[in-house]
């Protein structure tokens, strides 16, 4: 509770006046009545055992300080449940918060004196053995006497800082909205690059009148810091980044110690080191002079400080056992995850080349080794040793007249020279001329949730290689659909929701996958079958609402076109676009009333939102983005009326963001993007009730997870947890009979 005026602490210290309010408790001036001297008296509210004996611990090695630019720390206090205090000394003049609000942007000279006066301070705390942090660095806290001199105050949030190793000694922190780094956020460990970002943003607000972005937004890619000079075209270019350059988002991309950002912000100047203690600036006028103590927080701090620490709510947890782990912003990691998959992937491409290569240089250069029969079913081996053999025809394909999307340069496409389609091989269990099995016999489970089935198939990679899983929206009754040696993504089902069509092989979660196949199961897991296979490769595949065809995107022709197949007759293969050389394209989706697709268009380097009717006609661009976005993976609502789908930046990157588009009103052909509370969202797929969708999401270890929530926002569910990589949701469709 808060302390009243005249109350006696410690039989010693009188309490005059508070000062101020922050997250941890409260700031008074009392007096020190056996010296006779006014004193400043920091509060926390913390009172557990642990906290009480860190509290002592920390009061100890504070009281060890003496630095020019720092208040002492004579005494500290703990009163039971009551609290515990910090005395200190009580510095008066005004701090650079109210400084600002009195002339606005302060001149560059005396950023550059304030800023290396701090990092003489930071320097001596951070060399303390052990280091010391202060972690609270804002205006607030930069106090200025009425002699120009300039103080680092308010050491109620100081921690010790024990080895790269360990973490602060306690769990609390105070979180400035602007003046903390991302890392200040979360459980990653602070180390002295957390004060000196504090620093730079402290010297970014007092140049510019405006508290830069927030460090957390800027991590996440929500918010970009704007350059000062955009806001103060005075300061110079040197100055100017070398804050910018403190305020990294990637603590490796910060100055390293206090001393090398103080030599950069001299540098700017190029003004010569002095002795610490000695930098001034020009004093504040006596009717700035205020009783404002060290942490009394302006109206707006004290609002973000309360709500990120939450002084009166239950006690802070204990330190996060995994606080030791260093800081990596969300970019950093996602560019580590691509650049180790495309390692990945080069490495399996070569070894898979070089045994190819030794395989068949001793086929063909011992051909004893096997019989001739066995060598003419091998494609290489027998078009270079039997050159009269006849190649296997390709299915009979219908090609309507060609569609060209407009806006494109009219160009004659070359036709690709047709190699044979080579045998199926890919899962030995699948004949070469597969019938469709009959549908699945086992019961769906009945949930009001999500309409239907309440059930989602999914594919995740937690045995290995991608399998296609089932579950209940609940998070129950999980269970494994396929079980390939070579691996299955992209599921789809078909409108009675008894069958699914996949794709195999599939190694990983992949843009475009070559040398793949069209096979179909039941859900139960049996009844598989072979339903279509060509060279280059067969993937997004759509179930019509009628049952009776399946689109995919194919390589067939040499580069990604939509086709069509009958799924009856399983050789009546449509091609439905053929765009011209360099203009592809895929991930067709069927209207409800299978009368049109939404399909994606690769044109100009990036992915675009286009519709056309299902047999391929009036071809048109419905979302126009613009060459800095990329539109793709486009959902149809179960009502017909809206398209989902998903955006990235193009030339730079970004989370996916979720896009909208009418299915019908083409008076505006401009996304709107829709504000959700997550970080990553992508592959959005309707209920069949058109209530919810299910999405590729973050997990809390960073790996991809599969979601669900209501297509306003709300009620968000996590519905895989495991560790490996979940994607490819495909909500099971409701259905008449069980």
């Amino acid at each position: 509770m808060t302390l009243e005026k005249n109350t006696l602490l410690h039989n010693r210290y009188r309490i005059i006046d508070i000062l101020g309010q922050g997250g941890m408790g409260s700031v008074y001036r009392a007096v020190d009545e056996n010296l006779g001297v006014q004193i400043a008296l920091k509060e926390n509210l913390f009172t557990t055992d642990e906290y009480a004996r860190q509290f002592r611990l920390e009061a100890v090695i504070l009281a060890n300080l003496r630095h020019p630019n720092l208040p002492r720390v004579s005494d500290h206090i703990v009163l039971g449940d009551q609290g515990q205090y910090l005395v200190m000394d009580f510095i008066e003049g005004e701090d650079l918060r109210n400084r600002m609000e009195r002339i606005g942007m302060l001149p560059e000279d005396e950023a550059v004196h304030i800023g290396a006066a701090i990092c003489d301070a930071l320097a001596y705390l951070h060399t303390r053995k052990p280091p010391i942090l202060h972690r609270d660095i804002k205006p607030g806290n930069v106090k200025i006497t009425p002699d120009g001199h300039i103080y680092l105050v308010d050491f109620g949030l100081a921690k010790v800082y024990q080895s790269a190793s360990q973490a602060t000694t306690t769990g609390a922190r105070a979180m400035t909205p602007g003046y903390s780094p991302p890392e200040q956020y979360g459980t990653a460990r602070t180390d002295p690059r957390t004060d000196i970002y504090s620093l730079g943003a402290t010297l970014y607000a007092a140049l510019s009148a405006v508290i830069p972005e927030d460090g957390l937004a800027r991590a996440m890619d929500n918010a970009q810091l704007t350059p000062l000079r955009k806001r103060n075209a005075k300061v110079s270019r040197r100055f100017s980044a070398a804050i910018e350059k403190a305020m990294a988002v990637d603590p490796s991309d910060r100055y390293q110690t206090a001393e090398e950002f103080k030599k950069a912000l001299l540098g700017s100047k190029s003004r010569t080191q002095q002795i610490p203690g000695t930098y001034t600036v020009v004093p504040p006028p006596q009717e700035a002079l205020s009783s404002d103590e060290d942490g009394n927080d302006s109206v707006d701090e004290k609002k973000a400080t309360a709500k990120s620490s939450k002084p009166r709510g239950p006690l802070p947890p204990p330190p996060h056992p995994h606080e030791d782990q260093p800081f990596v912003s969300p970019l950093k990691r996602q560019k580590e995850r691509e650049r180790k998959r495309r390692t990945t992937l080069a490495r399996f491409t070569l070894t898979s080349f070089l045994l190819l290569l030794v395989v068949g240089g001793v086929l063909y250069f011992t051909p004893g080794l096997l019989p001739a029969e066995v060598r003419a079913m091998i494609p290489l081996i027998a078009m270079t040793s039997t050159p009269t053999s006849t190649p296997t025809p390709l299915p009979t394909t219908t090609i309507p007249p060609t569609f060209t999307p407009t806006e494109i340069p009219t160009e004659t496409p070359v036709p690709p020279t047709l190699t044979p389609a080579p045998t199926n091989t890919l899962i030995p269990s699948v004949d070469d001329t597969p019938t469709l099995q009959a549908e699945a016999t086992a019961p769906i489970v009945t949930n009001n949730l999500g309409g239907g089935a309440g059930q989602i198939a999914y594919v995740s990679a937690r045995s290995g290689l991608p399998q296609i899983y089932l579950v209940d929206v609940n998070g129950e009754s999980a269970s494994q659909i396929t079980d390939i040696p070579t691996g299955a993504c992209q599921p789809s089902w078909a409108p009675d929701g008894q069958r699914l069509v996949f794709i195999s092989p599939c190694k990983a979660q992949e843009d475009i996958y070559s040398n793949t196949s069209l096979y179909i199961i039941n859900a139960d897991g049996s009844g598989l079958t072979a339903l279509e296979s060509s060279p280059g490769g067969n993937f997004d595949p759509a179930w019509s609402p009628d049952g009776s065809t399946i689109a995919f995107t194919s390589l067939r022709t040499g580069q990604m076109e939509v086709f069509t197949i009958n799924v009856a007759s399983q050789n009546s293969i449509t091609q439905i676009t053929k765009g011209a050389q360099k203009v592809e394209s895929r991930m067709p989706a069927w209207s409800p009333d299978g009368s049109q697709f939404v399909y994606v268009v690769k044109r100009l380097g990036v992915y675009q939102i286009w519709m056309m009717n299902a047999d391929g006609t009036e071809q048109k661009q419905i979302v126009r983005s613009g060459t800095t976005y990329t539109d793709y993976l486009p959902a149809w609502s179960p009502r017909s009326d809206l398209i989902l789908f998903t955006q990235r930046c193009a030339t730079r990157f970004c989370n996916p963001y979720l896009m909208s588009a009418s299915a019908t009103d083409r008076s505006s052909e401009q996304g709107l993007r829709i504000r959700l509370n997550v970080a990553l969202i992508q592959n959005v797929r309707y209920s069949p009730d058109g209530f919810y969708f299910a999405y590729e999401g973050v997990g809390e270890a960073g790996n991809l997870d599969i979601f669900y929530q209501t297509v306003s926002g709300g009620d968000r569910v996590r519905l895989t947890t495991d560790s490996a990589q979940d994607f490819h949701p495909a909500w099971r469709p409701a259905t008449a009979t069980p």
